[in-house]
């Protein structure tokens, strides 16, 4: 015998020995139980007779194709019922099984140590669970897909403690942090940071009750000491900000008079909050053999939750999501009409070729639109336009300022509160030299922008460069029917739209009840406004052009598929477009849904008291015409090009998954990344396909199909500053002499108000 025949003899006698031992620890579970080795057909083909005979789960223990091993029930070729799976590189399940995923009790352990002992769903830790990690600490509490979520307690290895409630596996609204030396806090939380009103105690009896920001007292609060003597006061970390008044008690020594309130800052620096942990790979991304034996010639990556993927997507940034305004006089409104009657009788009759009509047509990937826009180059007829701009903003957000704060007052949003600057060619004290021609710009209420940057965490270095860097604006071709133009940043990251001097007015008057809104509700749907500005050319022509800066709520890395721009009215409220013509970048509207969005309860919730809010604020301001901006992207696509529904094999006896982005479960694992998933932005969700039937194409809902979707949305309020005003009021009485005036756009802010939500909640529901 050679020493190549010696050697794979030894190799199988360590595989049978190994073989062996696993069928011993899985009899001690399930009992004996007969061996069969897993080869690639039995994975993808229905061909086992006991399967297609009894219709009910059996016993089976199988050695997979990629050296992984499971015992337990099976049935129609998936893990249905109790079962164990060991991964090559040592990570265990040990639990119930549903359809070939982890779903009820079950135990994930890792090669490190740590487990987790709870609740599953779809092979995500979901629901209540005990996570133990290698080095001892333990969390016990409420998860939501993967992430801490609710209520929970956390045993940290240097012996401090949090009981609290947790948002997205960080700590989020009450709760309790106790350290090692007995200091502890209770009060709020904030993206796993002391923030709002709380109470600190030291070891020694001392105490800060008040307000928190970032971890450190900001705002009002009160110091007290054990014999009776309190400090009160403005709290701040620059001492030119402190301000307060010492009260001795009665016992109280006089050194006490000399004590200097930043020493707390200075003694809280120590009392260090532990950091979340990195867990090295989630059970929702561990790769299972049953949807990855299948191989071919293009070998495919694999999703988070083990189904197959399909090439490499190209991101996409940008959508130009302002929503059409309504007519601006009687004979536009008469215009409108027309066009509208138009596209309702020749876009929304029955047809039987378009998926929204017909269930077994399968839903596909709309083909990939051109980025839009055309880049605003020298010859441009905007070019100057877009130099003045940007000339405009370098000097806004880069003039010397005092340090922001968020407690504005009410002088900030006097709409005279105002400034103009000259910017003559030849530069002046305080602006350059340019190429453009002369021109005058104004910043409308500074103060507050500079503010609201600050609150939505823009970093005015990065503004700069978006806006005003090394790449042209781009203006999108087709402006709206208010004759407003778009123009986008070449990272796609902000939108500038045009205003007239009536939105203008508009938004001054609801400025300050829009700054309050915002910061009080962080999770507001509300789109986000950074600057609002106008250009005034000198000269003959003696043009102003009045603009708003603001965010692109569907900049993201994953393309999204589907674009809806929801009102809840129907009157000409569909695209003009077959279903040939609808790209990516389409936008479709209310006619045109064939969708239920489902949540997640806890998100569902938060969705539903949010719009609730954001509604009764716009119903306040009196503005109306507003719209819900929702963006899906599909994370399962076939190799032919057809969105897969939940639970549906492909012809090859697969689940086929679609490319998602290289980093995206690293995006789900680090705590840094987890920030980016909330309320309106990269949400994981489900979407249910709706049919219109002949008698309801009109309908603004269609009929349910069961037929589900996993997707990652993003959505949010848009098309805020529609006041109700002559114009609107002359089309709704014009448009209410032909149809039911509910069917309208155009209606009172309360009716729409109501409209809206009315809607809203219809589509959107909770995933049970």
């Amino acid at each position: 015998m050679n020493k190549e025949q010696s050697g794979v003899l030894k190799a199988w006698e360590a595989t049978v020995r190994k073989t062996h031992a696993a069928k011993k620890r899985a009899n001690s579970i399930f009992g004996t139980i007969t061996m069969a080795n897993a080869t690639d057909d039995d994975l993808e083909n229905n061909n086992d007779k006991s399967d297609n005979i009894s219709g009910e789960p059996y016993l089976v223990e199988k050695i997979l194709p990629n050296g992984d091993y499971y015992t337990g029930q099976w049935y129609d070729n998936f893990p249905e019922g109790q079962g164990k799976y060991l991964w090559t590189d040592g990570c265990m399940y040990l639990g119930e099984w549903h359809r070939g995923k982890t779903m009820g009790k079950g135990r994930f352990s890792w090669p490190s140590g740590a487990t987790y002992e709870g609740e599953f769903k779809s092979g995500y830790i979901d629901g209540i669970g005990i996570y133990t990690g290698p080095s001892g600490d333990t969390y016990k509490g409420q998860w939501v897909m993967n992430f801490k979520h609710g209520h929970g307690i956390r045993f940290y290895p240097n012996g401090d403690w949090y009981d609290g409630e947790w948002r997205r596996g960080l700590q989020e609204g009450l709760g309790k942090y106790q350290w090692q030396n007995e200091n502890h806090y209770i009060g709020e939380w904030k993206n796993g940071m002391i923030c709002g009103t709380g109470t600190f105690v030291w070891s020694n009896e001392n105490k800060y009750d008040g307000q928190w920001e970032d971890g450190m007292p900001k705002g009002n609060g009160t110091y007290y000491w054990p014999d009776g003597s309190f400090y009160v006061g403005n709290w701040s970390k620059d001492p030119d900000e402190q301000n307060g008044t010492y009260y001795p008690s009665e016992s109280s020594q006089a050194a006490n008079l000399e004590w200097d309130p930043q020493t707390v800052y200075n003694e809280l620096a120590d009392c260090k909050i532990c950091p979340s942990e990195n867990v090295s790979i989630m059970p929702s991304q561990k790769v299972l053999a049953w949807y990855s034996a299948k191989t071919d010639d293009n070998p495919r990556r694999l999703s988070i939750d083990g189904r197959v993927s399909v090439g490499i997507e190209r991101p996409d940034k940008m959508h130009m999501w302002e929503s059409d305004d309504d007519s601006t006089d009687l004979m536009e409104v008469r215009r409108d009409l027309d066009s509208e009657l138009l596209c309702v009788q020749v876009q929304h009759q029955h047809d039987d070729t378009n998926p929204k009509f017909n269930l077994e047509l399968p839903l596909k990937v709309p083909k990939l639109g051109k980025r839009p826009g055309e880049t605003i180059s020298r010859g441009h007829k905007n070019y100057e336009l877009m130099l003045n701009l940007q000339l405009g903003i370098r000097h806004s957000v880069g003039r010397p300022a005092p340090a922001t704060s968020l407690d504005l007052k009410a002088a900030a949003f006097d709409p005279k509160e105002k400034i103009w600057t000259r910017f003559p060619t030849e530069g002046s004290k305080y602006t350059p030299p340019h190429q453009s021609c002369e021109f005058k710009w104004k910043d409308y209420c500074p103060v507050v922008f500079r503010a609201l940057r600050k609150l939505f965490k823009v970093d005015p270095a990065d503004y700069m460069i978006s806006i005003c860097g090394n790449g042209a604006l781009r203006e999108l071709s087709s402006p709206g029917k208010s004759g407003s133009f778009f123009y986008l940043t070449e990272d796609d990251r902000y939108m500038i739209k045009t205003m007239k001097k009536s939105e203008v007015k508009v938004f001054i008057r609801m400025l300050f009840a829009y700054y309050n809104h915002v910061r009080s509700f962080e999770n507001t749907l509300v789109i986000k406004y950074y600057g609002l500005h106008c250009v005034k050319l000198t000269g003959p022509i003696q043009r102003k052009v009045r603009f708003i800066i603001m965010g692109n709520l569907l900049r993201s890395e994953y393309t999204i598929h589907r674009r809806f721009d929801l009102k809840g009215s129907s009157l000409g409220r569909i695209t003009d477009k077959s279903e040939s013509e609808i790209d990516s970048t389409t936008i479709l509207k209310d006619l045109d849904l064939n969708f239920i969005f489902k949540l997640e309860k806890a998100w569902f919730e938060e969705f539903c008291w949010q719009i609730d809010r954001d509604c009764e604020f716009l119903e306040q301001e009196r503005t109306m015409d507003y719209s819900l901006l929702v963006g899906i992207h599909f994370k399962e696509i076939s190799a032919n090009g057809e969105f897969v529904p939940c639970g549906r094999r492909s012809s090859s006896g697969n689940y086929e998954n679609e490319s998602t982005p290289p980093d995206m479960e690293e995006h789900f694992l680090d705590p840094k990344r987890w920030g980016t998933i909330k309320l309106g932005a990269n949400m994981p969700a489900k979407v249910e396909r709706t049919i219109r039937k002949p008698k309801s194409v009109f309908h603004l809902v269609g009929e349910q199909t069961g037929e589900c979707y996993e997707v990652i949305m993003f959505f949010g309020i848009i098309d805020i500053l529609q006041d109700y005003d002559i114009t609107k009021r002359l089309e709704h009485a014009y448009k209410s002499i032909q149809y039911d005036p509910t069917s309208i756009s155009a209606v009172d802010p309360k009716q729409y108000s109501k409209r809206f939500r009315d809607f809203i909640f219809k589509v959107f529901c909770e995933d049970t």
